[in-house]
């Protein structure tokens, strides 16, 4: 089963369905810069509150689905079906969704969105938890979650370029159409499940279904350090939701850049997540299991810092690199997360631990487009001034550096009890020497 050659197109599709599926959830932050958009959906160009919270939406959807649907996907359809459901679902709530009138029906269809895409990740970390072994495992998570990055980098030039040269409904055909031609021949073709698994017979009927769903749930609560990695996913995730949605406002409004130039400059910190998601599998591959949590703490130092500087900095191009910085130091922490989850989950619960903590990492996290356009319009109107509309994006952007406190915070914690745990280890072994 782990040397299954075949095992690397199943990830370099899941790589593809995450790109895909980021670029949809970032349609929005550029489509709210769009005039025709904004009046189509009945939304004011200064309240961003109401902005942010499109986004918030879709995190509601997603975070829920993730900790609710993956038990029953993982016993009742299993990885492969599981995948294809989800891409029939995102593909048609996307391509419709241009039909929708009104503020509260696009809401509610971003939520729909986020059910449909909710399971992802979880999905995919139970296939690289079949396929790869746990020394082996951190450039298998590190190549899915390049996905994200990649999404997002192209994600913002393609969704520009849908504005100036089409009209904005176009984003959200061009997407729908993406995920059912090319997502689910992906999936058909490439994404298989080792059949040697006990864990992955199909359950004998919906009652056998249910229980088994609830066997993974209670498993999945009792993976090691679950509570701790899902504050330190929680505040990792509301750094990238926050950023990324309000990146391309912040360009335009805060920073002066026009809208072709916030394209390509939207894409740079996306193209520096890949190159750092890459580096951070290679590293997790090569240093001791222990030692996991220190990426943790120097990553979130280094994000901290670099968006520090992007806030306070007054030239409009080195604010841009500041973020492309601090967008690279949070690709070398990410493939960490799925590393750590798997590391301390059983095959059978992997899926629905890695759902746990992601579901409620993304619920908590989807607050945060919501609270930084808050305080962006708060910030904007008390100042008063021309210059309002900057200082409110900078203050709303001051609190991505609260997260990254907590991520550091915790690593500091995992690395003290791996420790812990070491010690404890090595003195049992000591002891049964003495014995």
């Amino acid at each position: 089963m782990k040397s299954n050659s075949g095992r690397w197109y199943g990830v370099i599709t899941l790589f593809i369905i995450v790109a895909i599926s980021y670029v949809d959830r970032i349609n929005i932050s550029v489509l709210i810069t769009d005039p025709a958009f904004l009046s189509h959906i009945d939304l004011a160009k200064d309240d961003r509150a109401s902005q942010g919270f499109l986004a918030t939406a879709f995190m509601l959807g997603y975070g829920i689905s993730a900790f609710i649907l993956t038990p029953f996907c993982a016993a009742l359809f299993g990885v492969r079906k599981s995948l294809i459901y989800g891409l029939i679902m995102w593909g048609v709530v996307t391509f419709l969704t241009p039909h929708f009138h009104g503020y509260g029906i696009l809401v509610a269809s971003r939520i729909l969105l986020g059910v449909a895409e909710g399971p992802l990740f979880s999905l995919a970390s139970s296939y690289i938890k079949a396929h790869f072994e746990g020394r082996e495992n951190g450039k298998p998570n590190s190549f899915v979650n390049m996905g994200t990055g990649l999404g997002l980098a192209l994600g913002y030039p393609l969704i520009g370029y849908m504005l100036v040269s089409f009209h904005w409904e176009m984003s959200f055909y061009l997407v729908g159409l993406m995920n059912v031609l090319l997502g689910i021949p992906l999936v058909l073709a490439f994404v298989r499940m080792p059949k040697t698994a006990a864990y992955m017979d199909k359950p004998k009927s919906m009652g056998d279904a249910v229980k088994r769903a609830g066997d993974i749930v209670n498993g999945a609560l009792k993976t090691r350090h679950l509570f701790l990695i899902t504050i330190l996913t929680s505040a990792a995730l509301a750094y990238l939701w926050g950023s990324s949605n309000w990146l391309p406002a912040y360009l335009k409004e805060a920073r002066g850049f026009s809208l072709k130039e916030l394209g390509w400059l939207a894409s740079l910190p996306q193209y520096a997540l890949v190159l750092a998601v890459l580096l951070g599998g290679v590293i997790i591959d090569k240093i001791e299991r222990q030692r996991v949590p220190f990426i943790f703490m120097a990553a979130s130092v280094g994000v901290a810092l670099s968006v520090l500087l992007a806030i306070n900095v007054g030239n409009a191009y080195w604010a841009a690199y500041s973020l492309i910085a601090a967008n690279f130091f949070w690709g070398l922490l990410s493939p960490a997360i799925p590393s750590t989850v798997q590391y301390y989950s059983r095959p059978e619960h992997t899926a629905s631990a890695f759902g746990v903590v992601n579901g409620t990492g993304s619920l908590v996290a989807g607050f945060m487009p919501a609270l930084m356009g808050g305080v962006i319009s708060a910030v904007a109107a008390a100042s008063g001034t021309a210059a309002g509309s900057g200082a409110g994006f900078f203050a709303g952007f001051a609190l991505l550096i609260g997260t990254q406190l907590v991520v550091f915070v915790c690593g500091l914690i995992l690395w003290l009890r791996e420790r812990a745990d070491k010690h404890r280890a090595a003195s049992a072994v000591s002891g049964l020497g003495v014995s």
